[in-house]
């Protein structure tokens, strides 16, 4: 990914599931479809609180890989300023 810029990777991830690890309590899990200079776009996504959950986001993200994502928005948006990371659904490693 030598000589991308920030746009350019994340157009290559426009379609694919991918996992949103947030600054916060939350991970969002879905399909990419989109992005502006503020937001990300997914849809059929899983906004996870982990106060309302005793698995950690390690567990949470592994579980969901295996057993798919537990739907619970047709589209959310999440601030970029929010995000820590972004991995591709596919590259989660089983153990």
């Amino acid at each position: 990914m030598q000589g991308l810029d920030g746009s350019e990777r994340l157009t290559e991830l426009v379609g694919q599931v991918i996992i949103i690890d947030l600054r916060s309590t939350y991970v969002c899990l879905g399909r990419f479809i989109g992005f502006d200079r503020e937001f990300l776009e997914l849809v059929d996504a899983d906004l996870h609180d982990f106060r309302d959950s005793p698995a950690t986001r390690e567990v949470y993200v592994y579980d969901s890989v295996r057993l798919g994502i537990r739907r619970n928005r047709s589209r959310v948006l999440l601030r970029l300023a929010d995000v820590v990371a972004v991995t591709r659904f596919d590259d989660i490693l089983e153990s």
